[in-house]
């Protein structure tokens, strides 16, 4: 086998996600222009400060950290066929687990007290990715409803939270105290906002990619997303491999939680999270089912939320190109599935004509 023989199935599931961005980004150019925004000027200001400068990659690294968690329990939902639209309202209740181990369990070493919050914050999210889990594998109920469902439940019961029992006494807004330094995730830029939650975020990477491509769980994760009549017939659990991804995509969503109170903002707030979550389904779409094409749209993604108020203030772009040049994205993504489907039944569909 040839060194490019070796390469190309490497690069293949990348490739769409690449020009999906380099698209998005060309019509984005269009965009800045009709605001009367010089593009380069645009672009330059906005990965420049998001990529280059040490205060800004060290934002754009805090910006991944979320993305990359969630959209990871996205595509591993995806892979069974799942549909998890509940990554944000798993994120709020990573993000209480682990407030509630910092807040009240005290006296720990930090090498103790960290492990254990980020574990409550992967268990609380785990619980809430198990219910729209086990509705669907016992009872035969929608996954995408009963998530989105979810979400407001647990926007609402964080909101109470820190309004009632958890709020900080005398606290202009609905926060809680502090939690324990010893719960704190280590700063890894000095001076930056960027915490060791990213080293988190690519060991997660790293095992779900070993998890799905290597063992046999992820065979029969696949075999279920592809035929789950088929699986069954297999031997395999079909309602097991549903509640189990189901679960685990939410405890990697409440690690995302869990890293937002313990690296940036030390404290629960009403407003966890700036809708990752929702970025995340994104993210995982546009990956194609590639563990590395996730960690690079996190990326891009991060440098976005990263730059954007940057591009405004220094090119007079609105923030809302931003969003639009991520909805592009997607687009470019869905219309390049919708070819690829067209193009592989297209001579299947002319032997049945002839």
């Amino acid at each position: 086998m040839t060194t490019t023989n070796r390469i190309q199935p490497l690069l293949l599931p990348i490739l769409p996600p690449l020009i999906a961005i380099a698209s998005a980004l060309l019509v984005g150019a269009i965009l800045i222009l009709l605001a009367g925004a010089n593009p380069i000027a645009a672009y330059t200001a906005l990965f420049q400060e998001s990529l280059s400068t040490y205060f800004g990659f060290g934002n754009t690294v805090t910006k991944i950290v979320p993305l990359l968690l969630t959209s990871l329990g996205v595509l591993v939902a995806l892979r069974a066929g799942q549909f998890n639209i509940g990554g944000e309202g798993q994120i709020y209740l990573g993000a209480l687990g682990s407030a509630l181990i910092g807040l009240y369990v005290q006296g720990l070493p930090g090498v103790i007290h960290v492990p254990l919050a980020l574990l409550a914050g992967f268990l609380f999210g785990a619980v809430w990715g198990l219910i729209p889990g086990y509705l669907k594998a016992v009872r035969g109920i929608n996954e995408v409803i009963t998530t989105l469902l979810l979400n407001y439940i647990a926007f609402n019961f964080i909101g109470y939270l820190v309004q009632n029992p958890l709020k900080q006494p005398g606290a202009p807004s609905p926060y809680s105290p502090l939690i324990a330094k010893s719960a704190q995730l280590p700063i890894i830029l000095p001076g930056s906002l960027a915490h060791a939650g990213i080293l988190l975020a690519l060991l997660a990477a790293v095992i779900v990619w070993v998890l799905l491509v290597l063992s046999p769980i992820g065979y029969q994760i696949a075999a279920v997303g592809f035929n789950p009549i088929a699986s069954r017939y297999s031997g395999i659990s079909v309602e097991r491999t549903i509640m189990l991804v189901m679960a685990l995509a939410g405890g990697l969503a409440g690690l995302a939680g869990a890293t937002e109170v313990m690296g940036l903002k030390y404290r629960l707030f009403e407003q966890v999270s700036s809708g990752y979550g929702f970025d995340a389904i994104a993210i995982a779409f546009l990956s194609r089912g590639s563990v590395f094409g996730v960690v690079l749209t996190s990326l891009f993604f991060g440098a976005l939320r990263s730059g954007a108020n940057v591009m405004q203030r220094s090119a007079g772009v609105p923030v809302t190109v931003v969003y639009a040049i991520q909805g592009l994205t997607v687009l470019f993504i869905a219309i390049s599935l919708a070819l690829e489907h067209r193009i592989k039944n297209r001579p299947l569909a002319g032997i049945v004509e002839r």
